[in-house]
């Protein structure tokens, strides 16, 4: 089970850090983990991934803005979101492996 948190209303401008915990397994470290994001009338967007030896990759549309990590002892993943605009604004979700979490609302007022 994939349990997203963090999400919110917010400024233009402002940061927000998702939280994404995974429960049920005793391997978190062994998978990577996956951020993305689905806004209203659009397709789900690929946002960042982080493998299990801490490499990263970024969609270009929050790459210097979005940071991804994980705490594998605590079977969490995060995203830091800085310097959010309106267009930021969807549903965000993270994945594990083949499974996802049911998202979190992040809202960027201008």
């Amino acid at each position: 089970q994939l349990v997203e948190s963090g999400g919110g209303l917010v400024q233009a401008g402002g940061s927000l850090r998702l939280s994404c915990v995974v429960s049920g397994t005793i391997f978190f470290r062994i998978n990577a983990m996956g951020w993305y994001r689905q806004a209203p009338g659009k397709e789900r967007e690929f946002l960042a991934t982080i493998s299990s030896g801490g490499s990263t990759n970024y969609a270009d549309s929050v790459k210097g803005r979005f940071s991804i990590s994980r705490d594998n002892a605590k079977n969490t993943g995060y995203l830091q979101m800085n310097s959010l605009k309106p267009e930021d604004t969807a549903v965000y979700y993270c994945r594990y492996a083949a499974h996802w979490g049911k998202g979190t609302l992040v809202t960027v007022s201008s």
